[in-house]
């Protein structure tokens, strides 16, 4: 049987280090994803309301389709300004794309915000947003272990009317192949069943990941899934781009752009099992795929076996992830959330 890494964390994926920078009196935050070299990426945007930045550079037919850093942010489109902060800082690294001797290396950090503007906390910040520094920040606490729950980019996130965040698993499909998946949650739809307490996504739970809840009572209701929509209403959240899932799935194989595109479409399958509803024209549901290239996987139709493992593997991830992220958000849940 098919077990998580050793962390269960997106970093069992070698090569990646997550970091996070925290606002709690702004209530927002940020993550980053940061790359030990240029890896294949592709992105999939599925909601109707995103908020992006050069993911058009992970496009197949354009030039690049690699990164260096992945940047995930509160703030709406002020959020976009955390990757600003993470580009500078490695640059000066000297982390980049040099195209010409003597000016600056050029990181490709795409980005990605969800909105939690009217999610609390103070965003009076006149000219001053401070994602930029916020970038800076999660960039500089990069490692392999890192909190979840109410975190980073996940720290004024709402899941419906409870509150959201930032969760993150993995998966050891074996032969140096391992899958991974963060996600920041942040949704109109719910992570809990009808009953308030089981996860749409308990089927796929490992290892008592997100408390070990199991099926839902027999005979339960769930014709209507999605929270009350007058108290979305009166919140605010059913407008376009107020409620996002984010996410980013890595793995180790060696893939070509096309193919991470495919691995980040079928991903999004896994919001689909976690979420009801997902992928609504008020939410933002994007996710990048990433890949190492630390293990061939062959050729023909061998190849484009293993890339539908992947693919699958990574959103039994995806959906883990977003329960995780709930479970660990919880009130009481810091002391947990400490020992990640």
């Amino acid at each position: 049987m098919l077990r998580p890494g050793p962390l269960n964390l997106i970093t069992d994926v070698p090569g990646i280090a997550v970091g996070h920078a925290s606002d709690s009196r702004v209530g927002t935050g940020v993550t980053t994803l940061a790359l030990d070299g240029l890896w294949s990426a592709g992105v999939d945007v599925r909601g109707g309301g995103p908020g992006l930045r050069e993911t058009e550079a992970l496009a197949p037919e354009n030039l690049v389709g690699r990164v260096h850093a992945i940047v995930l942010a509160g703030g709406s489109v002020f959020g976009l300004a955390a990757a600003d902060g993470v580009a500078a800082a490695l640059s000066a690294r000297g982390v980049g794309i040099q195209l010409r001797r003597g000016a600056p290396p050029i990181p490709i950090v795409p980005a990605a915000v969800l909105h939690d503007l009217g999610n609390g906390g103070d965003k009076a910040w006149g000219l001053a947003p401070p994602y930029r520094d916020l970038g800076l920040e999660s960039l500089a606490a990069a490692a392999p272990q890192f909190m979840l729950g109410s975190v980073g980019a996940g720290t004024g996130a709402m899941a419906g009317l409870i509150k959201g965040g930032v969760g993150s698993v993995s998966i050891d499909l074996g032969d140096g192949l391992v899958v991974g998946a963060l996600v920041a949650v942040n949704p109109v739809g719910s992570v809990l069943m009808p009953d308030g307490v089981s996860y749409w996504a308990w089927a796929f739970e490992l290892d008592g990941e997100f408390g070990s809840q199991g099926p839902p009572r027999a005979g339960m209701d769930v014709s209507e899934p999605a929270p009350e929509q007058s108290r979305l209403r009166e919140l605010g959240r059913l407008q376009a781009g107020a409620n996002t899932t984010l996410g980013v799935v890595a793995c180790s194989a060696a893939l070509s752009t096309v193919e991470c595109k495919r691995i980040a479409m079928m991903a999004h399958d896994g919001i689909a099992r976690a979420v009801r509803p997902a992928h609504t024209p008020f939410d933002g549901d994007t996710l990048f795929a990433l890949a190492s290239g630390r293990v061939i996987i062959g050729d023909g139709e061998a190849r484009a076996a293993q890339v539908a493992r992947i693919g699958s593997a990574a959103a039994d991830c995806v959906a883990r992830a977003v329960a995780r992220a709930v479970y660990y958000a919880k009130p009481g849940a810091a002391a947990i959330n400490a020992a990640v």
